[in-house]
């Protein structure tokens, strides 16, 4: 019961699907900010202000945390599955993830629209 509530989707095909569609945003998103370092190779700071006040791009931003939160915790859950057999080290290791997203999350929106 604890391997279920701690994954994020219900079934290991899920999880799959979401590591592979979340490594594909994480991969677009990482593609279009390249491409654009490459069209604005000076990088000052105003370009990259105009850039991430463009709502398009908050958007994508904001679907790459998420993105980038889910692909983490489906990673470091497999891991802590697979490698931490004590239940009670498993769980803290899991509940620590989880608080370090969450931080992680709060903060990148924080930043993004704040």
């Amino acid at each position: 019961m604890l391997n279920t509530a701690t994954t994020l989707g219900r079934n290991g095909l899920q999880d799959w699907l979401i590591q592979r569609i979340t490594a594909v945003v994480l991969a677009a998103y990482t593609l279009t900010l390249l491409l654009f370092w490459l069209w604005h190779p000076a990088g000052d700071m105003l370009i990259w202000q105009k850039l991430y006040t463009n709502i398009f791009m908050k958007y994508a931003t904001l679907l790459a945390l998420l993105s980038l939160i889910a692909h983490a915790w489906i990673g470091m859950w497999t891991i802590s599955t697979d490698y931490l057999k004590t239940t009670w080290i498993r769980l803290f290791f899991q509940i620590s993830i989880f608080i370090l997203l969450l931080y992680y999350f709060i903060w990148g929106v924080q930043i993004l629209w704040g």
